[in-house]
């Protein structure tokens, strides 16, 4: 059982309230009773010394006057009054008849008899045989004419005394009684006035605990408590602004995590997660909610368990490239870093870089490279080989021969000047600066103004160019040479992959904001893996098929580059055996 500090104090109180009571009761009793007895000592021995100079002065026979002299003596001071001779023998006694005082014993070796002719006062406290009862006998000498030294001798019995002592009692008990109760009284007051400013400062703890931080105690006394509650607002204060900076901090921190593009993870020393950002969650494919959770459940791979047990043995950075599977491969960077107290280790630190799109970059750049360099270097091989064969006599040796040499050169330089411009138009549109020149643009007519120059080239291949109706007034604003260059790459390749009785057809369909033009052909069609690189600079589904084409490589890089930089979209799809399908979406002014 626990008690508050209220009734600690209060009992604390009653505690001493008693102790002390008790004190002053054990102290004042034997004190106040021997104070009784002392002045009742002294107030016999008053009158035993007025009633022996009354002995003093009478005269003639002791035995004649002693009884009734202590008789009257007796009478007057409400006490036993003995007169003893000389001799010891009892002359006169206020209790006794003169007749029964030969019966007496001598009274020579009573204690206060002989104190009292030693000293000249004697005194003594016992047990009386004729009166059966405890008396006080106080003595006093007398001198008894023509006989000698005497003693007066005064005695009370202790019954009284017996009775003044209870009620002494019962009046200091009550008075210490009622002490202790006034004692109490107070002290209940006094516990409430120490326990208000107490609880109060309790409470404002138990609420500054429970995260009440905007609470406060009044302080309306400049004593310790005053100061504590002073002290317990100014602790509130300095908390509340703590908790606000470090609530401040922990939002600055939470949103720049949510902003990072690369993925952080901390753990503590076993390798549980104890904070993942967003994009470690969209990285692993998994949900925000893994805080916890053993890294070994997130991601079983190898490389990870690895680089978290060499950073938590070396107890320095690491930093390790892996692959990881999720619903595609990626390619990943990891940087660990341990989190030391001192020697220990007590957690760690990861930050996951996704390198997926950089690697997948750098082969686009590497094919690029390779690819024109294969682009360049085969015209430049041939224009050089003919040229050094014309240069070797040729020229005047065979003049058809030549002829027919200079031909071969004048096609390949316009191959690769062909090349050259558009590698500089794709270069341009990938800039940022280059800029179209927009204005009102008939779509029907661009698109028959492209079927038209492409028009003898299918005829002469034998494939039919079927222009659908194209809804009237269709009108787009962009860049006219642009947009119909677009078209005209996209025709073109239908018309060059399409064999003979084929046909390649155009379709306009327009809506509130958008017109989509469709162009399929009746072709071979693009296997499913290509599909995703056909915007590719230099990708060829059929490289060797393409050369003999006369193509760049780049006609639908720079068509996607055309239509997004106008805001359209272009896509692609080509069903099994059923040729390539190119939809074209472009924004209505």
């Amino acid at each position: 059982m626990t008690f508050s500090i209220r009734w600690k104090i209060f009992a604390s109180f009653i505690l001493l309230t008693a102790a002390m009571g008790g004190a002053l009761y054990a102290y004042l009793v034997p004190t106040l009773e021997r104070h009784l007895l002392t002045d009742l000592s002294d107030h016999l021995f008053s009158q035993a010394g007025i009633a022996a100079v009354a002995v003093s002065n009478e005269t003639g026979e002791l035995s004649h006057y002693a009884p009734r002299l202590a008789a009257e003596i007796g009478r007057q001071s409400k006490a036993r009054v003995t007169i003893i001779a000389p001799d010891g023998r009892v002359a006169g006694d206020s209790q006794v008849s003169p007749d029964k005082l030969i019966d007496l014993e001598n009274h020579k070796d009573r204690p206060e008899v002989i104190q009292a002719l030693q000293t000249g006062q004697g005194s003594a406290i016992r047990y009386s045989t004729t009166l059966r009862s405890e008396m006080l006998y106080v003595a006093a000498p007398v001198n008894l004419h023509n006989t000698g030294i005497g003693t007066i001798r005064l005695a009370l019995p202790l019954n009284s005394v017996d009775q003044l002592k209870m009620k002494l009692h019962v009046t200091l008990g009550l008075a210490i009684l009622f002490a202790a109760l006034i004692a109490l009284a107070l002290s209940s007051i006094l516990s409430q006035l120490v326990y208000r400013p107490m609880r109060q400062i309790s409470q404002l703890a138990g609420e500054i605990g429970a995260g009440q931080l905007s609470r406060r105690i009044q302080i309306r006394r400049d004593d310790e408590f005053g100061g504590l509650a002073r002290v317990m607002n100014d602790m509130a204060d300095r908390l509340q602004e703590q908790i606000h900076s470090l609530a401040s901090e922990r939002n600055r921190l939470d949103a720049i995590l949510r902003c990072m593009g690369e993925g952080v993870m901390v753990t503590d020393n076993e390798g549980v997660m104890t904070l993942v950002n967003p994009a470690f969650c969209t990285l692993f494919e998994v949900q925000e909610n893994i805080s916890g959770r053993p890294l070994i459940e997130i991601s079983r791979h190898p490389g990870l368990n690895d680089s978290f047990r060499s950073c938590l043995q070396k107890k320095s950075e690491h930093i390790q490239e892996i692959t990881i599977e999720a619903s595609s491969e990626k390619n990943v960077i990891t940087y660990w870093v341990p989190l030391l107290d001192g020697d220990n280790v007590t957690g760690m630190v990861a930050v996951f870089h996704d390198i997926t799109e950089l690697k997948r970059l750098e082969k686009i750049r590497k094919d690029f490279v390779a690819n024109v360099s294969h682009e360049l270097r085969t015209p430049v091989t041939v224009i050089k080989g003919y040229s050094e064969t014309l240069l070797g006599g040729v020229l005047t040796e065979d003049p058809e021969r030549s002829q027919q040499f200079l031909s071969i050169i004048l096609n390949h330089s316009e191959r690769l000047a062909a090349l050259i411009s558009d590698l500089l138009s794709l270069s341009e549109m990938e800039s940022g600066n280059f800029s179209l020149k927009l204005g009102p643009v008939d779509l029907g007519a661009t698109i028959r103004h492209a079927a038209e120059l492409l028009e003898l080239k299918s005829v002469e291949k034998g494939v039919a160019l079927k222009l659908g109706e194209i809804p009237a007034g269709t009108g787009i604003l962009a860049d006219q040479r642009r947009i119909e260059q677009v078209f005209f790459n996209l025709l073109d390749n239908g018309i060059k992959y399409t064999p003979a009785g084929g046909e390649v057809s155009i379709n306009v369909a327009s809506s509130d904001n958008n017109v989509t033009v469709t162009i399929s052909d009746t072709g071979p069609g693009i296997p499913l893996p290509s599909l995703p690189r056909i915007f590719e600079r230099f990708y060829r589904v059929d490289a060797a098929r393409s050369r003999e084409q006369g193509g760049t490589g780049l006609g639908l890089a720079i068509v996607k580059h055309i239509v997004q930089l106008h805001g359209g979209s272009i896509s692609v799809d080509s069903p099994p055996g059923q040729g390539a399908i190119f939809r074209v979406i472009l924004k209505k002014p």
